[in-house]
């Protein structure tokens, strides 16, 4: 009997070490609090992942006093996802298995934001995305996504109708990447040419990275006014910059995936003249960032900020004021992930480095701007772009309650 007990003890340590059957219990320090991104931090995409990154880390490192002063502490972890989704998943899961973790801010790539926050879901931590603009991340209904950028339905229409009306382009040339952003915003962009007059010529993804000659000859053919690119700087600049030197003066085009300084570190005087739409600002359009740009460029060593920090230092924003008001409503204590989900979808007036935010209940900022910026410069560190006009446009569902 004291052999059959001893044996019984044994396997219970061993299924405790291993984690076997063992739902993600709080920390041994029940005031720790964790807030967790993902984002490209390695790999041609990591110097926006590295700005959402940043922008997120800054923001807890000046703005979690007010949880401190409740007793808690806030800790930050950033996770690589690589622009991949698999790694994406594979990081969520080990994120809702970390019960310390009470949100995620993040991602880059809608691509890997859709199948990751069905992992957060399941777990009811809450997802607030700086940058994802396909539609399905917020249309699939799911309680904890949150975005505090735009959309690429409107993007696209906004791209598309800068190209007719403004570019009086008559001719237009898609090209996407494959992936659940690039396609998509490029879809958006040809509905909306085609159906306001334009002419596609040709509508084409792709997953290379090199060389572009056998997607180049056909629009070399057929000259087009436009050229358009839904897809992510690192490949979008090779692509433009192997046009031009096939001699192809077609006006180049894109969205927030063209975003980046590294656009014209690959490109170079090639990438001069590109326009592409943003869901982001550059942030010294924002009165309120004033001094999270000195800030952040005092923290991170770099004469500029790239795009999408800012946007993450707002969705931090609202990370913790969610956090905060959970807390307050738990009358002081530990809030459950859910509770946290509910005060964050439940923002409203939120003061942040990019304005006031208001979330609807789809998850969706309910008034959003997108911009129309355009490359002036080939040097990375310098002035790069402009900004030519913006315009603004409520989420589908404000939409509809007007």
């Amino acid at each position: 009997m004291k052999a059959f007990k001893v044996l019984a003890v044994l396997a219970i340590v061993a299924l405790v070490g291993s984690g076997f059957a063992l739902a993600p219990t709080a920390s041994a320090q029940s005031n720790v609090i964790k807030i967790a991104s993902q984002s490209p931090l390695s790999g041609g995409q990591s110097v926006l992942g590295t700005a959402i990154s940043n922008g997120a880390r800054l923001a807890i490192e000046q703005l979690s006093k007010p949880i401190e002063d409740l007793g808690f502490k806030i800790e930050y972890v950033p996770f690589d996802d690589q622009a991949t989704p698999d790694v994406g998943v594979s990081n969520a899961q080990n994120i809702v298995n970390d019960a310390a973790i009470l949100a995620v801010v993040g991602h880059l790539n809608s691509g890997v934001a859709i199948p990751a926050s069905e992992v957060y879901n399941k777990s009811d931590l809450v997802m607030v995305s700086p940058a994802n603009t396909n539609p399905a991340v917020t249309d699939r209904g799911l309680p904890t996504v949150v975005r505090i950028c735009g959309r690429d339905d409107t993007q696209g229409t906004v791209g598309a109708n800068y190209a007719l009306n403004e570019l009086k382009a008559k001719t237009a040339y898609v090209i996407h990447d494959k992936t659940a952003y690039g396609e998509g915003v490029a879809t958006f962009f040809r509905d909306v040419f085609q159906a306001n007059g334009g002419e596609v010529l040709g509508f084409e993804g792709t997953e290379e990275k090199a060389n572009f000659d056998a997607i180049l000859t056909p629009i070399v053919a057929s000259a087009p006014d436009v050229i358009y690119f839904g897809g992510i700087y690192d490949q979008a600049a090779l692509f433009f910059k192997q046009a031009r030197e096939k001699g192809l003066t077609s006006q180049f085009m894109g969205a927030d995936g063209l975003d980046s300084s590294d656009l014209v570190k690959i490109g170079g005087e090639a990438m001069v003249g590109t326009i592409f739409t943003s869901t982001a600002g550059p942030a010294e359009l924002f009165p309120e960032a004033k001094q999270f740009i000195e800030d952040y460029k005092k923290t991170f060593k770099t004469e500029i900020v790239e795009t999408y920090a800012a946007e993450a230092y707002a969705a931090t924003q609202v990370v913790l004021a969610g956090i905060e008001a959970a807390i307050k409503a738990n009358n002081g204590a530990l809030p459950t992930r859910k509770q946290v989900t509910e005060a964050v979808r439940a923002t409203k007036d939120l003061s942040t480095v990019i304005g006031a935010i208001t979330l609807d209940g789809n998850g969706d900022k309910v008034e959003a701007t997108y911009y129309i910026l355009k490359a002036v410069g080939a040097d990375p560190a310098g002035a790069w772009k402009e900004l030519l006009t913006t315009t603004t446009a409520p989420s589908p569902l404000a939409a509809k309650a007007k």
